[in-house]
């Protein structure tokens, strides 16, 4: 983990904005978890989370009846996590090309998919820079679109806090949208 992250100790806006729309009652991963400030987020709102990483040592302390930790090898020959569901999937600032197309496939019905990473352009503020990790334009829209998901809401923009940077995200839900309550903007 590097040092600007493991400065980040609240939940991202974005998450903050969209995390009202995961039905409550699934399980929701917190993929790529990091020092856990998402799934710190999600167990106060109420939601079991899995927090995974290829290091959970910084989230020991975070353990508790709402938040199941996993050491997980994300970057493997074998997806660590095949045959799971979630109710809601959350990544933050993790790109991982090769099993990308398997986390819309992990969403139950009605799941979200909450995502948000550095996106081409970055190179220009700093790390991450090299093109693998940074989203080319337009593809978490194109993931949505592959996987049928419903798309409510996206962005392809500039940031600057915590840092300048150029961040793709969006908030996408698989099936249909039966009952939803209303979400509530609080960026």
């Amino acid at each position: 983990m590097s040092g600007n992250h493991a400065e980040i100790i609240e939940a991202s806006p974005w998450l903050r904005r969209f995390a009202a729309a995961i039905p409550k009652g699934g399980l929701v991963l917190d993929l790529a978890c990091g020092s856990g400030r998402h799934s710190r987020y999600l167990a106060q709102l109420g939601y079991p989370v899995l927090a995974v990483d290829r290091d959970t040592t910084a989230m020991s302390a975070l353990k508790t009846s709402a938040i199941e930790l996993e050491t997980l090898d994300l970057e493997g020959e074998v997806w660590p996590l095949e045959n799971r569901q979630f109710m809601g999937i959350v990544v933050s600032n993790y790109l991982y090309r090769p099993y990308l197309d398997l986390l819309p496939e992990m969403l139950l019905d009605g799941g979200v998919l909450i995502y948000e990473t550095f996106a081409l352009g970055n190179a220009e503020f700093g790390k991450p820079s090299n093109p693998h990790f940074l989203l080319n334009p337009g593809e978490l829209l194109a993931l949505a679109d592959r996987h049928a998901l419903k798309v409510l809401a996206y962005e392809d923009i500039y940031l600057d806090h915590p840092k300048p940077a150029m961040i793709q995200r969006i908030c996408a839900v698989k099936g249909a949208l039966k009952g939803r309550i209303p979400l509530q903007f609080a960026g």
